[in-house]
């Protein structure tokens, strides 16, 4: 049953509570990967359109800063419950414009909706500390204030909820907000904003920027002065020039960057439970995501039946569009994504390792490829070195737990990792080693608003989610006092 009517969606940029039009009158198509249909045309917003988003949050981060905390996280609950109440409308939304399965969809947008729950919670909790100092000559008062005007640069992938990971701590601090979503999938931000309003949210302080020419709109907010924050999730090769560009302004800065995360399966590990998870941290989204598991080290004594496990599960998979509720596994986002996918595929199979299901993409419409398991994978193969963002899961085999912790090191992310074992001493013991800021120990599910999200090395600073998602919104200010 069909709940979403396109017609409705809005399509142009929110700009201080406005719906407008892009300065220059630039638009760009919206199309289903499922299909490669155009679902909608939407405005594109251009360097004075950027301004003009920047100059509304600006106008209204005084007063937002003003609101007391417990009204702001009541915003932020009005906004949970109405995504909650049009949870199938939202998922719609999504599949259409992002190829995801429904039951990846409905998921995100619970998972979305809690970001706004929790940092309704944790808006009356920006604690602060008054003490003596120890010489006794005053009195230390640290307190936290809101940043500024943040820049909030958000991926195709979650469409929903990486934009409420970013805005709901953002708002909850006291901060305004200019998004820029990603062009593949800008229709859901665009419908969020509309929630927003309904929600309560004052005019201008979220404002919602799509734009096809990314690196000039969100240039011209990073080289803005009134802007003084840069939360972007995306890739390592993007962060870095976002950092290059905001060290300028010695912005505030946090970063959610690529991963290449080892799923690590032990001897004595069960072996259908280890499967359960690797179906879990692989094909949630369809291998879409910057925590899926893109290099299975499996010991070698099980190596092969785990892969002949994991395989089956594979092939079970029913691929196909997403409003097709049956199907398990939708299209990858764009054709372009789905032929490097078959690359990597091809590269490695020439390599010397074994198809164990799917290596292929069929015919007909759609960007589809099918769930895939390439069984002894050499430890060198560069498929192993690369974030594969798709439903491929190459094996490779390691020796002894120094052997593991090497070759799940040898990267320059740090993201997400997994560890399977029945020894649960030796699984933590080897978490604690894994230069990665998120592990998961005999699970496959990892991400949860209650905890801090975040990588090592090259996958980001700072954190999102927990308490520590609404400091990174927050700096900190002390006042030496005499009373």
């Amino acid at each position: 049953m069909q709940h979403l009517d396109l017609q409705k969606v809005p399509t142009e940029l929110y700009i201080g509570g406005a719906w407008v039009g892009s300065s220059d009158g630039s638009r760009f198509d919206v199309e289903d990967p499922a299909t490669g249909e155009v679902i909608a045309n939407v405005a594109s917003g251009s360097t004075d359109d950027a301004e003009a988003a920047v100059t509304a949050a600006a106008d209204a981060m005084s007063s937002w800063r003003q609101t007391p905390p417990r009204q702001r996280g009541e915003i932020l609950r009005r906004s949970f419950e109405l995504m909650t109440e049009r949870k199938d409308e939202l998922a719609e939304l999504i599949v259409l414009e992002s190829g995801k399965s429904w039951n990846d969809a409905v998921g995100e947008v619970a998972y979305a909706a809690e970001f706004y729950r929790w940092f309704a919670e944790e808006a009356v909790r920006a604690d602060g500390l008054i003490t003596r100092a120890p010489n006794g000559d005053k009195h230390i008062i640290a307190k936290h204030r809101p940043v500024g005007v943040c820049a909030l640069v958000t991926p195709w992938n979650f469409p929903a909820a990486m934009a409420t990971r970013k805005i709901g701590p953002a708002l909850a601090a006291g901060c305004t907000v200019v998004l820029k979503p990603a062009s593949d999938t800008p229709l859901t931000a665009l419908a969020m904003a509309e929630l927003m309003a309904e929600a309560g949210t004052p005019a201008g302080v979220v404002n919602v920027l799509p734009a096809r020419r990314s690196g000039p709109t969100v240039g011209t907010m990073l080289a803005d002065p009134r802007v003084r924050k840069l939360s972007f999730t995306g890739s390592t090769e993007v962060g870095r020039v976002l950092l290059e560009q905001a060290s300028k302004q010695v912005l505030n800065c946090s970063m959610e960057l690529g991963g290449n995360a080892p799923f690590i399966v032990f001897d004595d590990a069960d072996i259908e439970a280890a499967v359960d998870g690797a179906m879990v941290a692989k094909m949630r989204n369809g291998g879409e995501s910057c925590i899926a598991a893109n290099r299975f080290l499996v010991q070698s004594g099980v190596a092969d039946r785990f892969s002949e496990v994991l395989a089956e599960r594979m092939k079970a998979l029913r691929l196909g569009p997403g409003l097709d509720r049956t199907s398990d596994v939708g299209p990858v986002i764009n054709e372009a994504a789905r032929d490097e996918i078959a690359s990597w595929v091809d590269s490695s199979l020439s390599s010397g390792a074994t198809a164990l299901a799917g290596a292929n993409a069929p015919a007909g419409t759609g960007w589809f490829y099918e769930p895939t398991v390439l069984g002894r994978v050499d430890r060198d193969d560069p498929i192993l070195d690369h974030e594969v963002f798709g439903p491929v899961a190459p094996v490779a085999s390691f020796d002894t737990e120094d052997d593991a912790l090497e070759q799940a090191n040898a990267t320059e992310f740090g993201l997400a990792a997994y560890v399977y074992s029945g020894d649960l001493s030796r699984a933590l013991r080897v978490g604690e080693g894994i230069e990665a800021g998120v592990v998961g120990i005999n699970r496959g599910f990892v991400s949860d608003p209650a905890a801090p999200f975040g990588g090592m090395k090259q996958s980001g600073l700072g954190r999102e989610g927990a308490h520590d998602g609404l400091l990174e919104f927050l700096e900190t200010q002390y006042l030496a006092v005499d009373w």
